[in-house]
C-alpha cells in the first residue's frame, strides 16, 4: 500500500515537524512569559492584533519563493530566514531592548504557520485520500514528540539557564528542519503546479484562488470560527497564569510543563484515536464532535473559573486542534488543484488562522476602550458562543466535501 520512496518521505518530513515543533515549544513558553512580563497579560491581545500583518508579510514572501524557487527551496529558506530573526532577536534580548519581547512574541505566531502548513501541503500533494487517512495520525504523533519533549525541558531549564536563552534551541531546531524538508521531497518528489498555474500565474498569494471556489471559503469561514475557541480560550488561560504565578522563569517553567503535556496528550490521539477515528467514523460525526467537547469544557470554565479549569479548557481545545480537527481537516484539501493545496491552503490555515486570532482580539480591544476591564468570564462564554455557531458550517462543509469526493 505505501511504496517505499513514501514510507522513507513519511519518516523525513514527521521528524521535520518534529524538531520544528520541538524548537517551537521553546519560543511558544519564552515569548509569552516575556511579553507578560514587560507588557502584562492585559495587553496580550494588543500583541495578537499584530500578528496578521506579519503573517500576510510572510505569507507573501512565501508565495514568491515558491514562484521563483517552488515548494523545496521555500521551505528551506522560510525555515533558515526563521532561525536568523530568532537569533537577532535573542541578541536584542541580551541587550536589554524589551521591545523584542513584543517582535518575538508575534513572530512567533507566524513562522510556526507558514513552515508547519508546508509540510501538510506536500502530505496533501504526495498521498491518496486511503493512505492518508492511514498515515495522517502517525504523522501528528511524531511530530508531537518534539513537541512533548520541547515542553518537557523547557519546564526543566527556564529557571536554570533563564527565558531568553532558550530562544537558542529553537532558532537551532530550524536547521535540522530545513534539511529534513529537503529529503522529505527528494524521495517523496516536488508536486508540480499545471501549466495554467505554473509561476503564479493566478497569484502569488493565492487570495484569487480562494475566492473562486465556494468550497475554500467554507473551509476558511471554519478556520475563523475555531479560532475565536482558542483566542478566548488562550487569553484567560494567560490571564489565570499571570494571576497565580507573578515569578517570570516559573511562569516560563509552568507554560512549558503544560505544553509538554499537551504534547504528550497529542500524541496519544494522534496515535491512536486519529487513525481508528477517520478510517470507522464518518467524518461529519467527527467535526461535529468536537465543537460539542468545547462547549462543555468552557461552560466548566465558565461555572468554576481557577488556573486548572482554564489550563483544562485550553489543553483540550488545542489537543484536539492538534490531532483529530487537523488530521480530519487535511482530507477537505487532498481532491484539489496544486495552488489550492500550496497557496490558498496557506491563506486559510496560515493568515486565517492568525488573522481571525487577530481579529478576536481586536474586537476585545475595542471593548476595552468601553469598559476599560473585560471580566474573564466573558472569555469563556464568548467561547461557548463560538462553540456553537461553529456546528452548522462544519456540517455544511462536510456535505461540500462528500459531494466533491462522491459526485454521484
Amino acid at each position: 500500500m505505501f511504496p517505499r520512496r513514501l514510507i522513507y518521505a513519511a519518516i523525513a518530513i514527521s521528524s521535520a515537524a518534529a524538531f520544528v515543533l520541538f524548537g517551537y515549544e521553546f519560543i511558544r513558553s519564552v515569548s509569552s512569559s516575556l511579553f507578560i512580563e514587560v507588557y502584562g497579560a492585559e495587553n496580550l491581545s494588543r500583541g495578537m492584533v499584530a500578528v496578521p500583518p506579519s503573517v500576510f508579510v510572510l505569507l507573501y514572501g512565501y508565495g514568491r519563493l515558491l514562484s521563483w524557487q517552488g515548494a523545496t527551496r521555500a521551505l528551506a529558506i522560510t525555515s533558515i530566514f526563521s532561525a536568523a530573526l530568532i537569533l537577532w532577536s535573542y541578541t536584542a534580548l541580551s541587550r536589554g531592548m524589551p521591545f523584542a519581547a513584543a517582535i518575538i512574541y508575534v513572530f512567533r505566531e507566524a513562522y510556526i504557520v507558514i513552515i508547519i502548513e508546508q509540510f501538510w501541503s506536500f502530505v496533501n500533494s504526495v498521498l491518496t485520500t486511503e493512505q492518508a487517512k492511514r498515515i495522517n495520525g502517525p504523522f501528528c504523533a511524531v511530530a508531537s514528540l518534539g513537541s512533548f519533549l520541547g515542553g518537557t525541558l523547557v519546564s526543566k531549564w527556564a529557571t536554570v539557564l533563564g527565558s531568553e536563552a532558550l530562544l537558542l534551541f529553537t532558532a537551532a531546531s530550524l536547521v535540522p528542519t530545513a534539511v529534513l524538508g529537503i529529503i522529505a521531497y527528494k524521495f517523496g518528489g516536488e508536486p508540480k503546479p499545471s501549466e495554467e498555474e505554473v509561476g503564479g500565474r493566478f497569484g502569488h498569494v493565492g487570495v484569487k484562488t480562494l475566492f473562486r471556489s465556494k468550497y475554500l471559503i467554507f473551509i476558511g469561514v471554519l478556520v475563523i470560527s475555531t479560532q475565536v475557541v482558542s483566542t478566548v480560550l488562550d487569553l484567560r488561560f494567560n490571564g489565570l497564569a499571570e494571576t497565580e504565578i507573578p515569578d517570570k522563569d516559573v511562569r516560563t517553567g509552568f507554560f512549558g510543563g503544560v505544553y509538554g503535556n499537551l504534547g504528550l496528550a497529542s500524541g496519544i490521539l494522534q496515535l491512536v484515536v486519529v487513525p481508528l477515528a477517520l478510517r470507522f467514523v464518518a467524518l461529519h460525526y467527527i467535526h461535529l464532535g468536537i465543537p460539542i467537547v468545547h462547549f462543555v469544557s468552557s461552560l466548566v470554565l465558565t461555572i468554576s473559573p481557577s488556573l486548572r479549569t482554564g489550563t483544562a479548557a485550553y489543553t483540550i481545545f488545542k489537543a484536539l486542534d492538534y490531532s483529530i480537527f487537523r488530521a480530519g481537516k487535511e482530507l477537505f484539501y487532498m481532491p484539489l488543484s496544486y495552488d489550492s493545496r500550496y497557496r490558498a491552503k496557506q491563506v486559510i490555515d496560515s493568515f486565517g488562522y492568525r488573522s481571525s486570532k487577530g481579529g478576536s482580539a481586536g474586537v476585545i480591544e475595542l471593548v476595552r476602550l468601553g469598559v476599560k476591564t473585560i471580566p474573564g468570564i466573558a472569555f469563556s462564554i464568548t467561547a461557548m458562543v463560538a462553540a456553537i455557531v461553529w456546528t452548522p458550517i462544519v456540517l455544511s462543509l462536510t456535505r461540500a466535501y462528500q459531494k466533491l469526493v462522491n459526485p454521484k
